[in-house]
């Protein structure tokens, strides 16, 4: 007997960012955070169950996974099991349409639509808030991918009340992300294992998360209020601030490299010819620049004289979780 479903979550990029679990085990973070789903970047995932089956499979991009990745996906999928109370095996099969551990949230896409895709062939119907905390446990960034627009993820203490809920899914401000792709390689050093390094090590780690609790109520006033300038100066002084805690941590680490800092510098000079240009960036080096509609051809143009073998791609708000059975 064979159970499937199918479904696709689009990644998000985090504009108040979280950098650092409280509780590995289940993914329990220190700060809130709130994101920006994005249309660009998604993942489509195929999950069937099948009696027949002896162990679990699992396909990325047609290709058999085997070792840590896999072992993280098994492990997510047992999660699944035990609220379904099942034990069949299951073969999934992924399609990323995201640079895979490059710093542009991959995770958080494939184990929102995992999260969909698995617990609707197991047979259970979960809320959205359910299925938040159900991504949360494949990877924390997953549980704001439910949502689409605007979603905060309350940081909660325990497994029960650490879920994200939708701040605004229908975007109503004006609002583009430019992603400059500098280094679509896989990370030296993965995010899970970075944040923890600085919780433990950084003197300043404590002042991030006061910081970071204030900036989440700034910028769910930013959007309420529609004021994109206060948006972006938030989000990029945030991403600083995250990415500071990393060169004071002992030792010290950045996944920044040459070009990440040249776009930085590129994106404070429009500011000063009057174009409203904003910086983010997760673990990686590739920079987002959040910008508006009318300006977004300026900035490419800009870009691309300056860098002029740089990937860059263009999105816009994203929708949440959809099924696609």
């Amino acid at each position: 007997m064979q159970s499937t479903s199918s479904a696709r979550a689009h990644t998000n990029i985090a504009l108040i960012k979280y950098w650092g679990k409280k509780n590995q085990e289940l993914i329990i973070p220190t700060t809130s955070s709130l994101s920006l789903t994005l249309d660009r970047f998604y993942t489509d995932t195929k999950v069937t169950f099948d009696d027949k089956l002896t162990a679990d499979t699992f396909y990325l991009n047609h290709q058999q996974m085997v070792g840590p990745i896999a072992d993280k996906t098994f492990a997510f999928l047992k999660l699944i099991r035990q609220q379904a109370q099942i034990d069949t095996f299951a073969t999934i099969e992924s399609i990323n349409h995201v640079p895979t551990a490059a710093g542009l949230a991959s995770s958080a896409s494939a184990f929102a639509a995992l999260a969909g895709a698995g617990s609707k062939a197991a047979g259970l119907t979960l809320t959205k808030q359910a299925l938040s905390r159900l991504a949360r446990r494949g990877s924390g960034s997953a549980a704001r991918s439910i949502f689409g627009g605007f979603s905060e993820w309350h940081a909660g203490d325990n497994d029960l009340n650490s879920f994200a809920h939708p701040i605004q899914e229908n975007v109503t401000m004006d609002i583009q992300m430019i992603t400059v792709v500098v280094d679509a390689h896989e990370k030296k050093i993965t995010s899970r294992m970075g944040m923890q390094h600085a919780l433990l090590t950084s003197p300043f780690y404590q002042t991030w998360v006061n910081e970071a609790a204030k900036d989440l109520v700034a910028m769910k006033a930013a959007i309420v209020s529609n004021d994109f300038k206060a948006l972006g100066t938030l989000a990029e002084n945030n991403a600083l601030q995250m990415h500071s805690l990393n060169l004071s941590a002992k030792p010290g680490f950045t996944y920044f490299n040459g070009s990440t800092l040249e776009i930085l510098d590129l994106v404070q000079n429009l500011r000063k010819q009057q174009i409203l240009a904003f910086a983010t960036m997760d673990a990686g080096p590739n920079v987002k620049i959040i910008a508006q509609s009318k300006d977004t051809a300026t900035i490419i143009d800009i870009l691309k004289q300056a860098f002029p073998h740089v990937q860059v791609e263009i999105a816009k708000p994203g929708h949440g979780l959809i099924y696609l059975d």
